[in-house]
């Protein structure tokens, strides 16, 4: 089928876009490009909220392979995994590109609470801590709400471990605190420095994630505690009560090892040198699987090239799958795609990522200028069959940050983010907790927008 794209003005694409929240695309008010893609559009939907094939490959991968932390056999052996099966389902230029990343390994590791009573803490250590140094490390505790707080109460934090019990507003302001809290607690003499799990919602279930050291300033141990442990010894330092706390850590970092992108692609039969990039991070933290962060959105966007190639659809430009390594605690894959690709970057058109969890998605935040917003905005009408087509304005990804930076167009997926941070970075972000359906609306929506993007007959603007 030969699809006409008529040029339009940003006015006019955006007053296409008013009331297209109707049920199915056949009674929805289409965008003027939409209607040119309506037919296929249904297409990709139709089959892709159909389809099983998706889900139970992301639970073979999980199921088979576990965590995958970078610098770790399980990341690696699913690296190579992915590269076989993308080449059993016939896409083109399959391949890994090398990339250097960190290796941290947690060990063994523990915590008790032994005043004012006996208490078995469960906790996890902060990605990129040091250990204990083979022994047990014993100290009172301080709690305190801030960073504010620990300057005023600096002298009485030497020599003790200090919990910050901040509870959780929005990521980016409470996840500091496990970012630089250890350092901000040497800086005043602590021992070693805990905090309460960025995390809205637990059941005992501490959140793991990076964090880092200043450079000149002594490495103290850094781990997290659970909500419920956090908020108690904030109601027992309140009271007067003196906590004291043991603490285990093996954790050690080692020199960079290899890892690699991992990419499959359809070629595109018109424009094959401008591509459509979409995917997620692989590699996940040591606990749970990874299902939500990321490896849903990697196997989500896999697939969504998949189908395309499954459904005979030929766009003119080139869609490439990507699945990042090393975005938990270093973004060492998207730094390296960027640095591999910095001379075909004026040919990578749009990228797209998922990175939120593979929740019910509502469509896409995007980052470019406001003619390609409009056109997008046109593009979204074909899914409000399935209420995933709008598009709002600022949205992209850790791992196409690199290649926005440099220009290219970025969105991320956005889905209902309600329980995203209850499993997050936990031992609770398991394939169990992935909706079949939802799974499958990412999977139609990331490709609609994709094959649209890369058949439309004139590309999208900058």
């Amino acid at each position: 089928m030969i699809h006409f794209y008529l040029k339009t003005s940003t006015l006019a694409l955006c007053a296409s876009l008013i009331s297209c929240t109707i049920e199915n695309s056949s009674s929805a008010k289409l965008g003027v490009i939409a209607k040119q893609y309506q037919k296929n559009g249904d297409l990709i939907i139709d089959r892709a909220m159909s389809d099983f094939e998706g889900y139970e490959r992301l639970g073979e991968m999980l199921d088979t392979f576990g965590h995958r932390l970078s610098g770790s056999s399980n990341l690696e052996k699913t690296l190579e995994w992915i590269i076989d099966t993308m080449k059993k389902d016939g896409l083109e230029n399959v391949h890994g590109e090398e990339v250097m990343v960190p290796k941290w390994v947690r060990g063994r590791e523990y915590a008790r609470m032994s005043a004012p009573w006996g208490k078995d803490l469960a906790m996890l250590g902060l990605g990129g801590s040091v250990g204990t140094g083979g022994k047990e490390l014993e100290g009172e505790v301080l709690v305190v709400s801030n960073f504010d707080e620990l300057k005023e109460r600096a002298k009485d934090a030497k020599g003790k471990i200090v919990l910050y019990n901040v509870p959780f507003t929005t990521y980016g302001k409470t996840v500091q605190y496990r970012y630089r809290g250890a350092s901000e607690a040497a800086k005043v003499g602590a021992i070693a420095s805990l905090v309460r799990s960025v995390g809205p919602y637990s059941m005992n279930t501490p959140h793991t994630g990076t964090s880092a050291y200043e450079d000149g300033v002594k490495k103290i141990p850094h781990a997290a505690i659970t909500l419920e442990d956090a908020a108690m010894m904030g109601r027992m330092s309140r009271l007067g009560l003196k906590i004291k706390v043991t603490l285990y850590m093996e954790a050690r970092s080692f020199g960079d090892v290899p890892s690699q992108n991992v990419m499959g692609e359809i070629r595109g039969s018109e424009y094959p040198d401008e591509v459509i990039v979409l995917g997620g991070h692989i590699d996940s933290w040591d606990v749970g699987q990874g299902a939500h962060d990321d490896g849903g959105g990697c196997v989500a966007a896999w697939h969504a090239v998949k189908l395309i190639k499954d459904l005979g659809l030929k766009p003119k430009r080139t869609i490439r799958a990507v699945m990042w390594t090393n975005e938990e605690n270093g973004l060492r894959g998207g730094e390296a795609y960027r640095d591999n690709y910095i001379n075909d970057l004026d040919n990578h058109i749009l990228a797209m990522e998922s990175d939120a969890g593979v929740f019910k998605p509502s469509g896409f935040g995007f980052t470019g200028s406001d003619e390609a917003f409009a056109i997008l905005q046109d593009i979204g009408t074909l899914l409000t069959k399935i209420d995933s087509g709008v598009i709002t304005k600022g949205g992209g990804g850790a791992d196409i940050g690199p290649i926005m930076r440099e220009g290219v167009p970025g969105m991320g997926l956005k889905v209902d983010g309600t329980r995203y941070f209850w499993y997050h970075h936990t031992a609770a972000d398991t394939f169990d907790k992935i909706d079949k359906d939802e799974f499958n609306r990412c999977v139609a929506t990331m490709a609609v927008m994709a094959y649209v993007v890369a058949d439309m007959n004139d590309k999208l603007p900058r």
